[in-house]
């Protein structure tokens, strides 16, 4: 087996990259609906024939890793099934238009940007995922926002900002503890450390949506209380249906898994639209509204497929019709294609020989850190998991650190705070596509505007530049 050069690795990437743009060029927001999962695909065939014929890589080997990479993606497409069957039975069960209704008479268009980032950070702190929050609160949120006429990039940006600040910094998260796990760091130093960085990045993001949210609210001219009496006609709205999300948030806090968590909220949210929306499960169901057939085809309908409810306006129609898991089905696939591009670089050792190149640009603590925030971005594009994109570059770099008498929570904090980050700006990372698909906004749309995972690992580096808390061979550099 030959070793790749730098060229020949990158090759594969620059495929997928040039492919990628040209489908975007030709297919507009509907990339990700198969020229994306093309592009990947067509992209990991190319490097496999190079991998099996000139580097004499066998394809049992290319096979195994594409193999793992999709088990180790295995949980991530269940969360996103159990995500898409959760939002549709929330918007149903009623859960959705109370909250929508609630934060249209309680929020003020002015603060409505910085609210709602405060309260999805909050969120995602608590039971430690963006995913989660995004899939959920932020759905409404979202919904919420285009009633008023808020810019779609916006308020993704906005809502997106905020769940992944909560979600690293929240001991509750995978990625935390996965960054922390891999750098050798105790959890809540880690945590601790991360404070130095992404406080700042909250605060600059506080107040630019601050000021473009008063800003936006001069421009709505939007009869918000004749939407309230529309959600009212088309919703039985109730404080008590919040107990669903309370209930949700209860079993995450309560480590309940994940999956399992979803799960139980989705199945609860469904049975409790059977009692409380009858005229919406008249729409559902053919077999009437109370009677056996509904309470076991009303759930499956409309967690499982796509569901029109008919609205007074169009913006509330399209709030009501949802897609359930189907809705899912083509971030499944795209995650897929993404697991298959991934082993063949890991196989053919594309990642290794460019990480290999990256080390020689490791001089100065500066330049230590950006080279690791662009190893951890490479491997976000060319791999697709933000998962991988902290365990590949963790295991490489973690004796480079070592050797150079770094403390392993640089590395835990450099990784964290780009990997993950910037997973969501990815069209077809598996964040970048489960976020587009849950919030109906394309990646390239919202990317602008998520100014928390810009600025986070931009102080990183700065941070880094001026030394500030960095040690070294145990002294601090500055």
């Amino acid at each position: 087996m030959k070793k790749p050069g730098l060229l020949l690795s990158l090759l594969p990437v620059a495929i997928l990259i040039g492919t990628v743009i040209l489908s975007s060029s030709l297919f507009g927001g509907d990339i990700t609906s198969g020229p994306a999962q093309t592009a990947l695909v067509f992209a990991a065939a190319v490097g496999s024939l190079i991998a099996m014929f000139y580097l004499k890589v066998p394809w049992d080997k290319i096979e195994q890793c594409m193999t793992k990479n999709l088990k180790s993606a295995g949980g991530a497409i269940f969360i996103l099934l159990m995500i898409g069957a959760l939002t549709a039975s929330w918007v149903q069960s009623g859960v959705v238009p109370s909250l929508v209704y609630y934060g249209l008479s309680l929020i003020h268009p002015s603060i409505f940007l910085i609210v709602i980032f405060l309260f999805t950070a909050l969120i995602s702190l608590l039971i430690g995922s963006s995913w989660t929050t995004i899939g959920t609160i932020g759905v409404a949120m979202m919904s919420a926002g285009s009633i008023l006429g808020l810019h779609p990039g916006w308020l993704a940006g906005c809502i997106i900002s905020g769940a992944y600040f909560g979600d690293k910094i929240s001991p509750l998260s995978d990625t935390t503890n996965l960054a922390a796990s891999v750098s050798g760091v105790k959890l809540y130093d880690h945590v601790k450390y991360m404070l130095i960085t992404n406080v700042p990045s909250v605060l600059i993001c506080g107040v630019v949506f601050a000021i473009v949210g008063a800003s936006a609210a001069r421009n709505v001219n939007l009869d918000v209380h004749a939407q309230m009496a529309d959600i009212a006609s088309t919703y039985n709205v109730s404080p008590w249906l919040l107990m669903i999300p309370a209930f949700t948030i209860f079993l995450m806090v309560k480590k309940i898994s994940p999956i399992l968590t979803l799960l139980l909220s989705a199945l609860f949210a469904s049975l409790i639209a059977c009692l409380v929306q009858p005229q919406i499960i008249s729409q559902i169901s053919p077999y009437g509204e109370l009677s056996w057939q509904t309470f076991f085809y009303a759930p499956i309908k409309l967690m499982s497929s796509h569901v029109d409810i008919s609205a007074p306006n169009a913006m509330l129609t399209k709030l009501a019709s949802t897609n359930g898991i189907a809705g899912m089905l083509n971030t499944v696939w795209l995650i897929i294609s993404v697991t298959i591009f991934g082993g063949m670089l890991e196989a053919a050792g594309f990642i290794q020989t460019i990480t290999e190149k990256l080390e020689k640009l490791m001089r100065s603590t500066a330049s230590l850190v950006t080279t690791t925030m662009g190893t951890c971005l490479f491997c976000n594009v060319a791999l697709g998991d933000q998962y991988m994109s902290i365990i590949v570059p963790g295991n490489m770099l973690k004796k480079v650190y070592e050797d150079k008498g770094y403390e392993g929570r640089l590395l835990s904090r450099s990784i964290e705070d780009s990997a993950t980050v910037t997973s969501v700006l990815v069209p077809w990372n598996t964040c970048g596509a489960m976020q587009a698909g849950v919030l109906g906004v394309p990646t390239l749309v919202y990317a602008p505007y998520c100014l928390f995972n810009y600025i986070s690992p931009l102080f990183s580096i700065f941070v880094a530049a001026i030394g500030y808390k960095v040690w070294r061979w145990g002294k601090r550099i500055r």
